[in-house]
């Protein structure tokens, strides 16, 4: 039983809707236009809101979205069936109300769909009862039962007939080679002088007997094969040394050309392999500029071939040829978008991307491009790729912001410390990048209380207490009317990590600390006792942000870390709402060049954005993200 279908334009006017089981749809709609159709996330044509599975088709000829939402306990096997065949049937009805391309038509357009759509679900419903699951085989049913016993029983010395009919179909050759093995094999028991034959009082059997003529044939006419094959073999030539023998220049060679083995070029530079067989160019260009990705599609080189100029025609209509090559008269198929999109990806796996995320972008570009109608002057190369940029900016531009400066502002209104806990892995810069943040903060007039609670490693407290000894040199109290900016408070080590940092948020409650940064111990987020640990700091303390600190190095590994670090948090907390990972710090980013796939692996997995990154060792080093910056470089060869 369906709860709700719903067809509206990618504009927000709804054209029609059934309600079903469901008294609303529009909680559950919004969620998958936030979360999916506006993050550029539609991968996947499935998206789960609460107790809803909601399934959707996005039709780009006519900026359409049609939607149907089940109970996600149940199994609806003809869903997608329905959605392909209502679409169908919706755009080919009202294609001319849909065509005229205003809001005003279509809110005045009446699409009467009900019936329709009724007709439509009983045919889908019971196609699904037709094609009812296949009940298990049982074993009356089987061959095996159909067996006698006596054919299963095997007796020594005979060969199952199955490995008998596949040995009669083997080659020729494999038969003499076993032949021959049979009289060798047979030699030493005529020498030894057993009885062997029905005259000496022994039967022998079918196969024996099949076993014996062989034999015999084989020792009579054996020798002339072996004869023949052996002349087979002598009669093959044999190719021996190089087809054209190296001439060297000391030997007085006269023409030079022979000698140059260097790639062949072009105007000064080297020809480059067809793009079928490289699929992403990388390489610096004149003056250190990195060379622009050539993923032009074999489709658009062999239209760019056929439209070129031919002898016999003219100067027009060659012309003509190529205008026409180029205006956009059709609309884009998955066929037409495949090589680009295979290109793209690649290029992006390249960049660390990670690979099932690069995957996902390049289904989402091409379910946004399917069916749309190309521009004029405008290519399937450039489409595609102007496509994945906006994707691309769109995932690095979340939905939620954090504003630090905004929400210590806040949290002073109401006499309170703000509080910043970071988490991650081992050496990914937690501690460095905690100094960094506190030097911005204290760049912006807010004083700071850092909690000591990696009480596991050995010289976390010492390297702390080293960074609030340098920061209160850069900002002394004298500075600030004799208020100290910075404070370290720490407990020593082996002690519980959620009561320092509780004891800390009271301290700084009680001294009129503006930020409390709470540094953690660096676990692997497989290590469930650590993690548990963790979730129990965040769950007892309550922090208004919680910062997963990541390194830009990291590909795949990115996305299993932040995954497991939320599944953890929510697995291990006490609260029926769990603290979750609010933001990142991306570090190391001056290491990588222009590999910043790191940075769309995270924003993608966990739609929250990237706060600050770290681009150096001095307390300066840190940087807000520029999302085009970033798909800039990425899109670079």
């Amino acid at each position: 039983m369906l709860d709700f279908f719903t067809i509206f334009s990618k504009g927000g006017l709804v054209l029609w809707c059934f309600q079903g089981v469901s008294d609303s749809c529009t909680g559950p709609v919004n969620a998958l236009i936030r979360s999916v159709l506006l993050q550029e996330r539609g991968g996947n044509n499935s998206f789960t809101h609460e107790a809803l599975t909601l399934k959707y088709k996005l039709d780009n000829q006519f900026e359409l979205v049609f939607v149907v939402g089940f109970q996600k306990i149940l199994t609806l096997t003809y869903v997608d069936k329905l959605i392909d065949d209502v679409h169908r049937l919706f755009r080919d009805k009202y294609r001319t109300e849909i065509q005229q391309q205003s809001a005003l038509s279509l809110l005045n357009g009446t699409f009467d769909f009900q019936n329709d759509f009724l007709r439509l679900l009983r045919e889908a419903e019971e196609s699904s009862k037709i094609r009812a699951p296949t009940t298990m085989k049982k074993f009356e049913d089987s061959e095996k039962a159909k067996k006698p016993v006596r054919s299963m029983i095997e007796t020594r010395g005979e060969k199952p007939k199955e490995k008998a009919k596949n040995s009669k179909k083997k080659g020729a050759k494999k038969e003499s080679s076993d032949g021959l093995l049979a009289t060798s094999k047979a030699v030493p028991a005529e020498k030894s002088g057993l009885p062997v034959g029905p005259e000496n009082g022994v039967e022998l059997s079918k196969e024996e007997l099949i076993r014996r003529k062989r034999e015999e044939f084989i020792q009579k006419h054996g020798r002339g094969l072996e004869k023949s094959s052996k002349s087979t073999k002598s009669d093959a030539p044999k190719e021996k040394g190089k087809k054209a023998p190296r001439v060297w220049a000391l030997g007085g060679c006269a023409n030079k050309e022979v000698l140059d083995y260097s790639t062949p070029t072009t105007n000064g530079a080297p020809e480059v392999a067809p793009p079928e067989d490289i699929s992403l160019i990388r390489g610096t260009g004149p003056g250190g500029q990195l060379q622009d990705l050539d993923c032009s599609s074999s489709d658009d080189e062999v239209a760019a071939q056929n439209t070129k100029p031919s002898a016999t025609k003219g100067t027009l209509g060659g012309m003509f040829g190529m205008l026409k090559g180029l205006v956009g008269s059709k609309s884009l198929s998955r066929e037409d978008m495949e090589s680009v999109l295979d290109k793209m990806r690649d290029h992006l796996i390249a960049k660390n991307v990670a690979a099932d995320i690069a995957v996902q972008l390049c289904e989402s570009v091409a379910n946004k491009l399917e069916g749309k109608v190309m521009g004029t002057f405008s290519t399937v190369t450039s489409t595609v790729k102007q496509a994945l940029q906006e994707s691309l900016v769109q995932i690095l531009q979340p939905q939620r912001r954090v504003d630090m400066l905004r929400d210590i502002m806040d949290a002073q209104r109401h006499q309170r410390p703000y509080v910043v806990t970071f988490c991650g892995v081992n050496g990914v810069g937690k501690s460095t990048n905690l100094a960094k943040i506190s030097f911005w903060l204290l760049e912006n007039g807010f004083s700071v209380l850092i909690a000591a609670c990696d009480t596991f490693r050995a010289g976390a407290v010492e390297q702390l207490r080293t960074h609030t000894r340098r920061l209160s040199a850069l900002h002394p109290p004298e500075n600030h009317g004799g208020r100290t900016m910075v404070q370290l408070f720490e407990k020593g080590y082996g002690k519980d990590a959620a009561g320092i940092a509780m004891e800390a948020i009271a301290f700084a409650r009680n001294q009129g600390f503006d930020v409390v940064l709470v540094d953690t111990a660096g676990r692997m987020q497989d290590n469930a006792p650590l993690m548990t640990a963790l979730a129990k700091l965040i769950t007892v303390n309550i922090p208004d942000l919680v910062l997963f600190v990541g390194e830009a190095l990291v590909g795949n590994e990115a996305v299993d870390q932040l995954v497991k670090f939320n599944r953890a948090l929510a697995d291990h907390s006490m609260a029926q709402t769990p603290r979750l990972i609010d933001g990142i710090v991306l570090t190391k980013f001056d290491t990588i060049d222009d590999k910043v796939g790191a940075a769309i692996s995270m924003t993608y997995i966990t739609s929250k954005p990237i706060v600050f990154v770290g681009t150096g060792q001095t307390y300066c080093d840190l940087r807000s993200l520029n999302a085009k910056a970033v798909v800039a470089a990425l899109m670079k060869a």
